[in-house]
Order: C-alpha cells, then sequence, then structure tokens
C-alpha cells in the first residue's frame, strides 16, 4: 500500500547513507569524513577537504582523492585548460550576474573533455569568476598560475597581483569550511542528476542552479546590508525592534538543521580575527549579534534560533574585497569540491532518486 503521510521539504526523511558529513544539529557540530570542521580547517587547506572527500570514491585513474598533492596539482591544470574557455565566456556571459556567469561557464563544458571533470570543474569555477568580475570593471582577464594553490591563484586573478599571506589563508580557510554540508539542497539537487547518470559536469551545474536561489545560497551580502542600515551600536536594538514589528528575516542567523549556533560561525569568525584592519569591523559585529540574539529571545520565544554560517562569511568576503554580487558565486567555488564527493557517492551505489507523491487532485 503506498504511504500517504507527507513529509514537506523531505523534514526527517533519509533518503540514503553517506560518509561525506555529518550535521548534527542538536550539538551544534559538523563531522566531514570523520573530521570535525574546526580541526579540519586548521590541519588541511581546500585542496586538503578535497582530496579527504574524495578519497575512495574518485576514480583512481583519475587523481584517485586522498592525496592532497596531487589534487592540488590537478587544479592547478585545470584553471590552465579552463582560461581557455574564458574569451567565449566573456562574450556569451555580458550582463548576467557572476553566478549566472558561473552557469554558463559550467554549460560550455563538454562531456566529452579528457580532463577528469571533478578536476576540470573545480578548476574553472574561481577561473571564470576571476574573470567574471574583472570584464565587470572593464578589465582584462589574467592567466592562472598554476604553482599557486586556488585560494592563492583566485585572489590574485581577482586582484591583479598576490595578496597578502593572511588574506590568502582567510580564503582558504573558508573555502575549506564550506566545502560539504550535509543533504543541503544543492547537494541533494546534484545528488538526484547524478543517479540519473547524466555525468558529473550536469550535476555540478544541477548544483549550482539549486545554491542560487535566495533561500539557499543568498544571505551573506544582506548581512552586510543589514550592517550598513544599523550604522551604530546605539541604533541596534530600536533597529532589531522595526524589523520585528515589519516581519522582516533577520539575515545571518537560524538554520534549518542547526537549532543551536552552526559550529562554521565560529571558525570564520577566528578567521576574521586574524585579518588586518578588520578589528572596528569585528567588535561592531560581535555587538550586533548580542543584540539581535536578544531580539530574537525576545520576539520569537518559542523558536530555536541562532548564529549561522552566513554572518561572519559576510565580514571575511568584505574583508578579502570581494563584491558582495560574488559571494554566492564564491561560495559555489568551494561547495564544488563537495558536490563532486556526493556525486561519486551517488553514481557508486545508489539508485535513480524517485520519491513518490500523494495525488490530491480530482479523478474521473
Amino acid at each position: 500500500m503506498l504511504q500517504t503521510r507527507v513529509n514537506s521539504g523531505l523534514d526527517g526523511v533519509i533518503v540514503a547513507d553517506t560518509v561525506m558529513s555529518e550535521v548534527d544539529g542538536e550539538a551544534g557540530r559538523l563531522i566531514v569524513r570523520g573530521h570535525a570542521i574546526e580541526e579540519l580547517v586548521a590541519t588541511r587547506g581546500f585542496e586538503g577537504v578535497a582530496a579527504l572527500l574524495w578519497e575512495g570514491f574518485a576514480p583512481s585513474d583519475q587523481g584517485g582523492g586522498g592525496d592532497e598533492r596531487a589534487v592540488r596539482e590537478g587544479f592547478a591544470l585545470a584553471r590552465v585548460r579552463a582560461f581557455a574557455e574564458v574569451p567565449k565566456l566573456l562574450q556569451a556571459a555580458k550582463a548576467l550576474t557572476p553566478v549566472e556567469g558561473l552557469r554558463v561557464g559550467l554549460g560550455m563544458l563538454a562531456d566529452s573533455e579528457l580532463m577528469p571533470h571533478h578536476y576540470l570543474v573545480c578548476g574553472a569555477m574561481p577561473v571564470f569568476l576571476a574573470a567574471l568580475l574583472r570584464a565587470s570593471e572593464g578589465k582584462s582577464a589574467l592567466a592562472p598560475d598554476p604553482t599557486l594553490t586556488t585560494a592563492q591563484d583566485l585572489l590574485r586573478m581577482i586582484r591583479g597581483r598576490r595578496a597578502d599571506a593572511v588574506f590568502e589563508k582567510g580564503l582558504d580557510a573558508y573555502l575549506a569550511t564550506i566545502t560539504d554540508h550535509g543533504f543541503n539542497a544543492s547537494t541533494f539537487t546534484a545528488r538526484v542528476v547524478a543517479s540519473t547518470h547524466a555525468g558529473l559536469i550536469s550535476a555540478v551545474l544541477a548544483g549550482l542552479c539549486a545554491l542560487k536561489g535566495p533561500l539557499h545560497g543568498g544571505a551573506p551580502g544582506p548581512v552586510l546590508d543589514m550592517f550598513d542600515e544599523i550604522g551604530s551600536l546605539e541604533r541596534a536594538g530600536g533597529w532589531f525592534d522595526d524589523a520585528f514589528s515589519k516581519g522582516t528575516t533577520l539575515m545571518g542567523f537560524g538554520h534549518r538543521i542547526y537549532k543551536v549556533r552552526d559550529p562554521r560561525a565560529d571558525v570564520l569568525k577566528n578567521t576574521v580575527a586574524t585579518l588586518p584592519q578588520t578589528a572596528g569591523r569585528l567588535a561592531f559585529a560581535v555587538e550586533v549579534e548580542k543584540s539581535a540574539i536578544a531580539a530574537l529571545r525576545r520576539y520569537k520565544p518559542g523558536r530555536r534560533l541562532d548564529t549561522n554560517v552566513e554572518y561572519y562569511t559576510a565580514l571575511l568576503l568584505e574583508a578579502l574585497e570581494v563584491p558582495r554580487s560574488a559571494f554566492t558565486a564564491l561560495f559555489a567555488v568551494g561547495r564544488a569540491a563537495g558536490w563532486c564527493a556526493h556525486i561519486f557517492e551517488q553514481e557508486k551505489g545508489g539508485r535513480i532518486i524517485r520519491p513518490q507523491s500523494n495525488y490530491v487532485g480530482p479523478r474521473p
């Protein structure tokens, strides 16, 4: 007999076993391939996290996974390969937003490409993003430097010169922090497409399209808008009172899974604290956060809402001089490695994903 109980949004529905990550919303804990996210970011770079996620899943003849040096070299070669597509991308992506431009760029990558596709997409996205941002400023795209890491080269390609090491480390920490996070909307979308054997490029593109939605990937920019509107700490309490009276959603607070503080928030808060010239903005954000939490307790006493990853992401990306319009696209650069890992896992052991629906329309 067909079960007709509906779980809207698939809340509580377990659709697969995974070794990629566990999101413990009650304890405020994120485990990625057996490592707490705090430990992982402190001991491995972005390439190291990608290697860990791919270990045992990426084809052994295509960079295997598990070897950070091999992943770094694979990403570097892929950036060089992707740069050949930049003229075509810039011609096709005129007047598009950065995330829309990434969508065009991934769509240009052919399934017949001989380079391993997980390297190709993870190398192409930072190259495409940097080229799109420079084009928006009337500047020419810079060719990648294969001797650098993803974070180092991405900042260089955006800025036109190497950034200070502390900023490169800050971006690397961000990319490592956001690489994987359970069966979120974009990851699940990528797995659904992967389950049809459409191929890795198509599955990653589908994940990007899901991330583009403002309910999933669009929160960090509005956090900065909130800071700008508040202006000074004296205005914070009144600003939140007014926001709740109007039914405004607070960006940077609350999460579908976490019922306590998002562990990634503290990882990124600590990263922001290492950057020069951010002390004033960070101190302001810390006090605004206290006011926001107090207001949430007053106005929504029955809900367990706390700081999420977007809050300190906004400060970090602002300090790295990334335009607000590119925040979602930059998130995709880091999350793509996680999408690839889930695609491998789905293709290795999963059936085509085909849930049932409960028909409630008229009958003949």
